[in-house]
């Protein structure tokens, strides 16, 4: 044990990426939550400003990009399962260079958030807490110090991260959807509520080994106690009941019609399309009070779809609600949209994808590249962003609306759930890459759904679609890449969280105190 410690302090590297990599196995599908808990101790020991020869900030940023890439790289390798793009038309060799340079460039951009932490953590640390000694009071209050600092830094850089258009390994999606005790602290000021717990427990067992003569059996402790009160907080919260008395329910009918990329855009997915929409609609119709379809579930334009389409007349002839995915029109360019298509067949409202994925769905400098656009595109228009703040009205009331990348974005949700929204309707496509996406994604809706304590009903192209409650359990879940048709309830809910009311109010609170901190540190 002992030669193994001797290695890993003099390759620091190899420390950071190992457990950079053990952060990468946390989320789905492995589910090793329990290791996100821990993985972050190295790092936070290697760049300490209380350790003796600590590392020069070259190194720091080179230990901290090596963990943030291992970690990243290994939780998004699922986006390589976008090759092969032959379908498309790009050739083979061409397509795999493309996957690994998204899967690279997305891998580094999550890095240097952490780089800049470590940066960031190191410098600020070294400046107003420094090389404390004396009274163990005196180092204790040091200590806690740099542990304000460390969690303030991550969730501040984790929420101007969640504003870029790649957005997705918050360190709080490493809980979900498994740890549904943790996963209640959401309620409280969103994702990172969780974040700063993950970060604070880290930082206290690494705290410990760094004072390890004087505080590393008190620290464990802390780390343990603090780990302790934070589930049982979340179990508390769990354990609150979701009170169903006087709330309307809603019977919706999921469709999952298992349409492979391959095929979607082309006459034989249009046939699959119309032929298993249509027939899933017919035998949901019965049972249920709306249906809904995945993303783009018919790849039309939604003028035709309504133009007297097979499925628009089976919507007239059974007179049951549907939420279809289809493309809308705007100006010369089209959206990716959701529509509320009544009994009667009137479109009653429709909502516009808003946050789109850079590199799939629309490609940075489009100007300037605006030629590989058409060629990567198998529309002749381009893909046009929704408005930022829409609202999705329903007969049954004000739907919560994603479609897909969105699910990644709190603020999306949180909007929608204060200007009235009272339950949520997701659609996704999925079919791009490998299983591990699904799982991923329909992780990042079962936080949404607990941020925003409403009733969630997904619907994907090849799955995972689902009925998710507002604590985040998940009541049924499709296979994958399976077609399937299921019909259950979701009841609206009017309740805001304080996350809802109130924001990430918990990032101000941390910035606030850490700066009152600073203050009387340089003092």
């Amino acid at each position: 044990m002992k030669p193994l410690l001797i290695f890993f302090k003099s390759q620091p590297i190899t420390l950071t990426a190992l457990t950079g990599l053990l952060m990468g196995l946390a989320p789905e599908p492995l589910n090793w939550w329990g290791l996100a808990w821990v993985a972050l101790v190295p790092l936070w020991f290697l760049i300490s400003s209380d350790r003796p020869n600590y590392l020069k900030y070259s190194e720091i940023a080179l230990v901290s990009f090596s963990w943030g890439f291992c970690y990243h790289s290994v939780a998004l390798f699922w986006i390589t399962g976008v090759h092969p793009m032959t379908w498309m038309g790009v050739p083979w060799l061409a397509s795999l260079a493309i996957a690994i340079a998204v899967w690279l460039l997305v891998s580094c951009w999550g890095a240097l958030l952490v780089c800049l932490w470590g940066l960031g953590f190191s410098w600020l640390t070294r400046c107003y807490v420094g090389n404390r000694s004396g009274a163990n009071q005196s180092i204790v209050w040091a200590i806690a110090g740099k542990i304000l600092i460390g969690v303030t830094l991550w969730c501040c850089l984790e929420t101007i991260w969640s504003y870029s258009p790649l957005w997705w390994s918050s360190l709080s999606y490493t809980q979900s959807p498994h740890n549904l005790i943790i996963l209640q602290l959401a309620k409280l000021s969103g994702f990172n509520t969780i974040t700063a717990a993950i970060v604070l427990v880290n930082g206290v067992f690494a705290e410990g080994l760094v004072n390890c003569s004087k505080l590393r059996y008190r620290a464990a402790a802390i780390a343990l106690g603090l780990l302790a009160v934070f589930h049982l907080g979340g179990w508390y919260l769990y354990n609150l009941p979701i009170a169903k008395d006087n709330l309307t329910p809603i019977k919706v009918g999921l469709i999952q019609g298992n349409i492979p990329n391959e095929i979607k855009l082309y006459s034989q997915g249009w046939s699959k399309a119309i032929d298993g929409y249509t027939t899933g609609y017919q035998r949901l119709a019965s049972q249920v009070d709306a249906v809904l379809t995945p993303e783009t579930a018919l790849p039309f334009y939604w003028d035709d779809i309504t133009n007297n389409s097979t499925f628009y007349r089976t919507v007239k002839q059974n007179q049951t609600l549907a939420w279809v995915g289809a493309y809308g029109r705007e100006g010369n360019s089209y959206t990716n949209s959701l529509f509320t298509l009544t009994a009667d067949g009137q479109t009653y409202s429709r909502y516009d994808k808003a946050l789109l994925v850079p590199l799939g769905e629309y490609i940075p400098l489009e100007p300037i590249l605006g030629k590989i656009i058409d060629r990567l595109s198998p529309l002749e228009a381009h893909l046009q962003a929704g408005q930022p703040q829409q609202l999705f009205d329903t007969p049954f009331g004000q739907a919560i609306v994603g479609i897909c990348y969105e699910s990644a974005y709190s603020r999306h949700f949180r909007w929608q759930t204060k200007s009235g929204g009272q339950f949520m309707l997701t659609a996704s496509n999925n079919a791009h890459y490998s299983n591990t996406m699904p799982a991923q994604h329909h992780a990042q809706d079962t936080i949404r759904a607990i941020e925003s304590d409403r009733w969630m009903a997904r619907a994907t192209n090849t799955g995972y679609s689902a009925i998710v409650d507002p604590h985040g359990n998940t009541i049924w879940r499709s296979q994958i890449n399976r077609y399937q048709i299921h019909a259950d309830t979701i009841y609206q809910r009017t309740t805001l969280t304080p996350y809802v009311k109130w924001g990430d109010w918990l990032t101000s609170v941390l910035l606030l105190t850490c700066f009152g901190v600073l203050v009387i540190l340089k003092e």
